[in-house]
């Protein structure tokens, strides 16, 4: 920006840009805080839906992290989503990476429903014992992402995508409890309203249930 506005006849330097830029809430769209920190002493568990077809709800649950940006520093948000309907089972923020919140949103999906395998990545919160007791208590296999490949739990992915594109990066929540009002209005919509082409232009909630 720098180059072009001194190109252009502006003569500026890159500190006059960057505090231009931040009055005007201008930035480009790009990964930021890390949420992913594996622990070594936590065992890893395989990947198990390499070449898996799913075929009916319940089949295959994943969870990821991801973070959110407020005006003034930023939250984590985790969620669960059903593979086969695409439909968001619970969600949480924190403004910690604590397991804590990961464990209480899986015990919230886990009262809707029992899938037979549940997906993560290798970070601290999903091989940490408090999240894994409730997963073999009701006998679900245990899969893990290979280390730094995203794309192995691409319906979350595709979940952030939409979510960030569509609602957070469009706003500026000044709270936790303003982002979670917006998020949760998001997730309604998502599940219950949105017509989703590889479903047969049904809805997540639709799919899910019947």
């Amino acid at each position: 920006m720098t180059a072009l506005l001194n190109k252009s006849g502006f003569h500026v330097n890159r500190k006059r840009v960057q505090r231009l830029m931040r009055l005007m809430g201008i930035e480009a769209i790009y990964p930021k805080p890390k949420t992913t920190h594996s622990k070594k002493e936590h065992f890893k568990y395989p990947y198990l839906l390499k070449g898996l077809k799913i075929t009916f709800p319940n089949h295959v649950w994943s969870s990821d992290i991801t973070y959110v940006r407020l005006e003034r520093g930023f939250i984590y948000l985790t969620a669960i989503i059903d593979w086969y309907s695409r439909y968001v089972l619970s969600w949480s923020l924190s403004n910690t990476l604590e397991s804590r919140f990961c464990v209480e949103t899986l015990e919230e999906a886990l009262e809707i429903g029992t899938p037979s395998i549940f997906n993560t990545d290798q970070g601290a919160q999903y091989t940490a014992q408090c999240f894994l007791e409730p997963l073999k208590a009701k006998e679900i296999k245990i899969s893990m992402d290979s280390k730094g490949r995203a794309i192995d739990n691409v319906f979350i992915e595709r979940l952030w995508r939409s979510l960030k594109y569509e609602e957070i990066y469009l706003k500026s929540y000044r709270s936790i409890s303003e982002a979670e009002t917006a998020i949760e209005a998001y997730f309604l919509f998502y599940n219950q309203e949105r017509l989703h082409q590889s479903l047969g232009y049904k809805t997540p909630e639709n799919v899910y249930f019947n």
